[in-house]
């Protein structure tokens, strides 16, 4: 009887890069294949469909192998087994943590939890991500969070370095754990316009300006994960503003004096224009609340975006109006909370630019 056996003997590993992403997408070895055959890559070798499946199983067998690895990152250079040169790792890693912006849309702000694995198939359905790609995205997620939430320090320090990824999708993460911790509601039906890019620069926001770690707290506390309670409880004092109407009054005609002949939405914010207030203001004075810091972009969308956007607003114009308003208030000989009003409205003019799409 005759035995078929396929040996290769080698000192480097093998690796071809679109087969590592045919296997990250979650392919199977008869669809690899095929894609390989199809995409034309092979087109000036001649070479059967036996040796594409044998070098494409050879090569998943390979990943699969290395997978452990790459849930620990820096066991990956230490290793002995396969011989990846340094580039090559770094490129494995950087796309083994790689994540669709679709997919990090659906799970932003949910519970990274063993219960949401149910709505796996779902996700997949929806986006057109192959759910064992869905899942490897998920777990990533997961272990990423688990890793670095108690962790002190930097939240995207902590993550680049654990996990060995670039600073952009090291900030990718950030703000994924950042979303998971805080629960922020993202899947309302207004909110979805909004994508992950959106989200992911308000997290970056938020993180720098409104945690223990904005504000230069000892490196042994939980520094960029939580906001910062002693903030929020203060936010409640910028209610002198709509609270106290001589200063309301003065606040809208200063702003007023600034943006007179300068925006083409002047008659629409001159009307508006305490009812805008009251927004911006009431929105921070109701952060001491666990519900209302999760609900921070809906309110956002519905109490400020939405009437912004009905009267035609251009993002020049709200960008002129938001610059204004915050600069305004230093005016107000009596208003005494600058510092307070200027970390919150520079966040919050940041998002809401971010997030208007006019």
């Amino acid at each position: 009887m005759s035995v078929e056996l396929d040996v290769f003997v080698g000192n480097n590993t093998i690796m071809d890069e679109d087969v590592y992403q045919l296997w990250l997408d979650g392919h199977a070895v008869s669809d690899a294949v095929r894609l390989r055959m199809e995409s034309g890559a092979l087109r000036d070798c001649v070479v059967s469909v036996e040796v594409v499946q044998s070098d494409t199983m050879d090569q998943f067998r390979t990943f699969q192998m290395c997978e452990k690895l790459l849930q620990s990152p820096a066991k990956l250079a230490n290793q002995l087994l396969f011989q990846i040169p340094p580039h090559k790792q770094a490129m494995m890693i950087e796309r083994y943590y790689q994540f669709d912006n679709a997919f990090a849309r659906e799970v932003l702000g949910k519970k990274l939890s063993k219960g949401m694995k149910k709505d796996l198939d779902d996700i997949s359905s929806k986006t057109g991500i192959g759910i064992k790609s869905c899942r490897r995205q998920f777990d990533n997620f997961k272990r990423v969070f688990k890793v670095v939430e108690e962790l002190k320090g930097p939240l995207v320090d902590n993550v680049r370095h654990h996990f060995l990824l670039s600073d952009s999708l090291a900030k990718d993460y950030a703000a994924i754990v950042f979303f998971a911790n805080s629960r922020f509601e993202t899947g309302k039906r207004k909110l979805q316009y909004l994508s992950f890019q959106d989200f992911a620069f308000c997290a970056g926001q938020l993180i720098s300006y409104w945690t223990i770690g904005a504000v230069g707290y000892s490196v042994m506390e939980d520094m960029d994960v939580d906001l910062e309670k002693e903030f929020l409880h203060n936010l409640k004092d910028l209610k002198v503003l709509i609270n106290d109407k001589d200063m309301l009054d003065q606040h809208k005609s200063l702003v007023c004096a600034q943006l007179r002949g300068k925006i083409k939405v002047f008659n629409e914010m001159e009307a508006n224009f305490k009812n805008l207030s009251r927004a911006l203001v009431n929105i921070a004075a109701k952060l001491t609340h666990t519900k209302d810091v999760r609900d921070l972009f809906i309110d956002l969308v519905e109490k400020f975006i939405e009437p912004c956007r009905s009267d035609r607003w251009s993002v020049g114009d709200l960008r002129l109006f938001l610059t204004h308003y915050t600069s305004s208030a230093h005016m107000l000989e009596t208003f005494r909370f600058e510092p307070i009003w200027d970390r919150y409205m520079g966040v919050i003019k940041s998002c809401i630019l971010k997030m208007y799409h006019d």
